[in-house]
């Protein structure tokens, strides 16, 4: 038998949808290709994946691995991984290992890449359908989602500002409206109600609801809209936060609200699968059980009436605006889709990125997480009294750390979602290496981000909607965050395509680093965190945000500090400037 045969001989197997396995034994050759099988298996954990028998863990149909053979396969050449070799995965699929270094990431995933021309969902499918290609959202086939919880903060910072800008910050017998309850939009509920504002959410599979009810995520769901109408306003009656999902379709149920005298919405957005009209969207006149064997035996029909259905609901939406309610895009491309199917004004209706969080993109801030890969309660509770303790003047994080660990449940993995800036994810990283170490936490943990982010991704209707200098479509800083994260020492990495609004709309990386407590790991954590948030800067000093500029200034120059990243302005002319720049905030000469 030749040692290739043996190695695959001893080689576990393992089922999508089974906890990822916990505690110090190794079930691979190092703890970085361990990180990996945990995360993956994490991912199709049943408590935390929308639906791991077919492999999708969230966002319609984005998936972990292409196939459960490719699952096998993945999990069998992560046990043999030397911690010299690393993994390449081309959308879900294992391609080979290769020899690099023990400092390289030990996996390199590619996901739903397509070449501009050929960038749309027709030619997805095509693929997808002949087995070649796997629809990897942004942390479903990069290994890192959390559930709901990898979504919740960013969630809760967005109303969180949008209340401070449209209501002086008042929550109290307020609410907001949703529709959309899956992986995403699940977060929705906790978030208003951790701001103090009422929930009110439609959702069209009762399932989806059920699992953010069984996750505390929700408090109470209703079948018809007198009943959650009534809930509602005996909560802001009341003056207490609550969150309510009505069951149904959004294009039935949004005309008839409309109607309603006491339907005042505080904020209004949506997180339903707009993105995928094929695949996500559920149109009007369609069952669950309908849309689910529509979708295999008339694809091209379902797309057409979601579109229409898309563009009833948009319209619902900018309904809402009008009355004056604060109405925002909340990134799932539905105004795209609705303008495909003649509504002209979708694009009137503002993006959440824009309205509320490019500023703390602009300061290099963004969904840090970490997992324990312990399995262990206790070791969570742990860090997160330390991260408490590392940021005792830092309002927004002693705001959030004294509220997620009550109301937040674990799914899978133990984690904990916590935005932090330039800086702060260093000083968090290393707090929680040390940690490792000196066995205040029992297993290593793993560390990384959303693919939204500051500086890895670009998205024109969603992260990078309404740069200052027009370069919403200028991909080319994602893929320098992916390349700065290899060459500064990332566990893994990965590229993808489409993630959150759909094919031809999103390019992005993602990035994971494991804390083992080795010194090794410190100078990982050292590069990796330090340059990952600085592609923030980096990219929104370029655009001419001021604020990125004078962090940059103040913080990226070796004259004061050695290490630290160098940013070069671009000291354009006078003459350039007139040539190129409308509303450009250029560092002039």
């Amino acid at each position: 038998m030749s040692t290739q045969n043996m190695i695959l001989s001893t080689t576990k197997n393992f089922i999508p949808g089974e906890p990822a396995p916990r505690g110090s034994k190794l079930n691979t050759k190092g703890w970085l290709q361990e990180a990996a099988l945990r995360m993956l298996l994490n991912n199709l954990d049943k408590e935390v994946a929308e639906n791991p028998a077919e492999l999708v863990v969230y966002g319609g149909r984005g998936k972990a691995a292409r196939s459960h053979s490719d699952f096998k396969n993945i999990t069998k050449a992560l046990q043999e991984l030397e911690s010299d070799e690393s993994l390449l995965i081309q959308s879900g699929s294992p391609v080979a290992r290769i020899k690099t270094w023990s400092h390289s990431p030990r996996v390199l995933i590619a996901n739903s890449n397509l070449v501009g021309n050929w960038a749309h969902w027709e030619h997805f499918d095509d693929l997808e359908k002949k087995g070649l290609m796997m629809y990897g959202q942004m942390t479903a086939g990069s290994w890192i989602y959390i559930g709901s919880q990898g979504i919740v903060q960013g969630t809760y910072e967005t109303f969180y500002e949008a209340f401070q800008q449209h209501y002086n910050g008042e929550t109290k017998g307020k609410f907001v409206f949703s529709s959309g309850l899956g992986g995403m939009g699940g977060a929705q509920p906790l978030a208003a109600v951790l701001t103090g504002a009422c929930f009110l959410g439609i959702e069209v599979d009762r399932s989806r609801a059920e699992m953010r009810l069984k996750s505390k995520y929700l408090d109470e769901i209703y079948d018809d809209i007198p009943a959650a109408m009534e809930a509602l306003k005996s909560s802001l009656i009341e003056g207490k936060a609550r969150s309510i999902a009505l069951i149904g379709n959004a294009v039935d149920l949004l005309p008839k609200l409309l109607e309603r005298a006491d339907f005042k919405p505080s904020l209004v957005t949506d997180q339903t699968s707009s993105h995928d009209p094929t695949y996500g969207y559920v149109p009007q006149g369609y069952s669950m059980e309908q849309v689910i064997h529509e979708r295999k035996a008339n694809p091209k029909k379902v797309e057409q009436d979601a579109l229409k259905s898309i563009g009833k609901h948009l319209k619902c939406l900018l309904e809402l605006k009008s009355r004056g309610i604060p109405t925002f895009d909340y990134g799932n491309n539905i105004r795209a889709m609705a303008k495909k199917v003649g509504v002209e004004n979708a694009f009137d209706i503002k993006g959440f990125v824009p309205e509320y969080i490019r500023p703390l993109f602009c300061k290099g801030k963004g969904p840090f997480r970490f997992i324990m890969l312990s399995g262990e309660a206790e070791d969570l509770k742990k860090a997160d009294q330390a991260l408490l303790n590392l940021f005792p003047n830092h309002k927004d994080i002693q705001r959030w750390l004294s509220v997620a660990p009550k109301r937040i449940s674990i799914q899978g993995l133990p984690a904990r979602i916590l935005w932090l800036g330039y800086g702060d994810r260093l000083k968090a990283g290393l707090l929680l290496n040390q940690m490792v170490k000196t066995k205040e936490i029992s297993c290593p943990v793993v560390i990384g981000r959303d693919h939204l982010d500051c500086g890895s991704v670009a998205s024109p209707y969603r992260e990078t909607e309404s740069m200052a200098d027009g370069s919403d479509a200028v991909a080319d800083w994602a893929l320098l965050n992916a390349f700065g994260n290899i060459s500064s020492g990332a566990s893994w990495v990965s590229f993808h395509h489409g993630g959150g609004v759909g094919m031809g709309y999103s390019l992005h990386a993602g990035m994971v680093i494991v804390a083992d407590g080795t010194a090794e790991a410190a100078e990982r954590l050292k590069r990796v965190l330090t340059f990952d948030p600085a592609m923030g800067i980096f990219r929104h000093a370029d655009a001419g945000y001021d604020i990125s500029q004078k962090i940059a200034e103040e913080h990226m120059s070796r004259a004061v500090e050695p290490d630290s990243p160098h940013f070069y302005p671009r000291n354009l002319s006078q003459a350039e400037v007139n040539h190129g720049g409308k509303n450009m905030v250029y560092k002039k000469e």
